[in-house]
């Protein structure tokens, strides 16, 4: 890797104010000090701020990411610079990966309970849907309830974690992409996997519980159309088999539906937040990118009425258990949608100020010089990647 001075103070002498540079508080810098100084603390998930961004002379401090730095500097500064630097900028590129990894890990462990209160979940929605539910009397006379046909779903089971979870995952992975920011995706996958398994192990749960027949469930009981039932008490005497008259005491609430409201719920509330939807500009447009995901999850729902698996309040109590599950568990990790900080997450976690990884979102845009620093008084912490300042008390 090429070497550049000057590099921090302690090791060199200080090198020269850049006289093109829009703030006093900073000086001018190598990348291979930023690589060395700034990566390395953001590694480490450390709040400390980085001593050679640190004017001694001004009334504040400033931390500031490699896309700041190249914008501090006149446009033909950084054309040369980045020219003469390829090596190491190819170096940076191969560091962030590490780092990526080591804060994925970090927050990984940070949150372990979560992930094991999800695996918790997961194995109590798999026995719920071992037991066998209630089976809730039908007689003779309610049978004429039940005598819808029996058909094949429309969307088979296994595509529904694929519109629940599969689709919002790719939301994510591509904002992802855009912003460099691993908190803002971990907390995503784990608030859409919390609101989907919640949302499952309820559902099942009142199913189990209620033991409601399904609309087809006479074709269940009697496969050959031949009605038994019992001499005293005139309930059905089931022919078929076991596993599908089980299944018929699962009406309610609609499983396919509760998943598709708790996972694309929570991806429309995400798009709304990132979108600043409720921002009072009236961009109506927002609206119709926000809506899409709770059109596929009615979709999904109206897809079983259509099938006789489920009567209307059966998706309608199923929608209300998924949609009230994405919006719990959005708000327990991100702002309101109405806030004018929607498009973070809370507070980017308790690990570091430095944790927040937009800070490599440098290539392959660059900010006017109008845009830095952002104006303000008093010690601040500027997050130039987002273009926010926060006031430190």
């Amino acid at each position: 890797m090429r070497s550049r001075s000057p590099s921090l103070p302690s090791e060199r002498p200080e090198a020269p104010i850049s006289s093109a540079s829009p703030s006093p508080g900073f000086r001018s810098i190598s990348l291979g000090d930023l690589r060395r100084g700034y990566l390395d603390i953001v590694v480490e998930g450390s709040s400390a701020v980085e001593p050679f961004l640190r004017s001694p002379t001004a009334g504040h401090h400033t931390h500031m990411s490699l896309g700041t730095f190249l914008d501090s500097k006149p446009e033909s500064d950084n054309t040369t610079s980045i020219m003469e630097d390829r090596g190491i900028l190819q170096d940076i590129g191969e560091e962030v990966i590490c780092t990526l990894r080591a804060a994925s890990y970090k927050l990984f462990r940070f949150h372990l309970h979560d992930w094991l209160a999800l695996v918790a979940l997961a194995v109590i929605d798999g026995i719920l849907n071992i037991i066998n539910p209630f089976y809730r009397y039908v007689g003779k006379p309610f049978i004429q309830d039940y005598m819808y046909p029996l058909k094949p779903n429309t969307i088979p089971l296994q595509v529904v974690p694929v519109i629940a979870v599969g689709i919002p995952l790719v939301i994510f992975i591509i904002y992802f992409l855009y912003t460099k920011d691993i908190t803002d995706l971990h907390h995503a996958i784990l608030g859409l996997l919390f609101a989907v398994l919640i949302s499952a192990v309820i559902t099942d749960s009142i199913k189990n519980a209620v033991g409601r027949p399904r609309p087809d469930f006479f074709w269940r009981c009697f496969p050959d159309g031949i009605e038994r039932y019992n001499n005293v008490t005139f309930e059905v005497q089931c022919t078929g088999e076991q596993s599908v008259i089980k299944e018929g005491h699962k009406s309610f609430p609609s499983g396919h539906t509760s998943w598709s409201f708790a996972g694309l719920g929570f991806l429309s509330l995400y798009l709304a937040g990132k979108l600043q939807m409720f921002n009072r500009r009236g961009h109506v447009g927002k609206l119709i990118i926000v809506v899409l995901p709770l059109i596929g999850a009615l979709l999904v729902g109206l897809s079983r009425v259509d099938d006789y698996w489920h009567h209307w309040n059966d998706v309608f109590g199923g929608a209300i258990i998924g949609l009230t599950m994405a919006i719990v568990c959005y708000h327990h990790l991100f702002p309101s949608v109405f806030s004018d900080k929607s498009t973070g997450p809370h507070s980017y976690l308790q690990i570091g100020n430095n944790f927040k990884l937009s800070v490599f979102s440098w290539v392959p845009r660059r900010r006017q010089h109008s845009d830095w620093p952002p104006a303000g008084n008093g010690r601040q912490e500027l997050d130039m990647e987002l273009g926010a300042t926060n006031n430190i008390p």
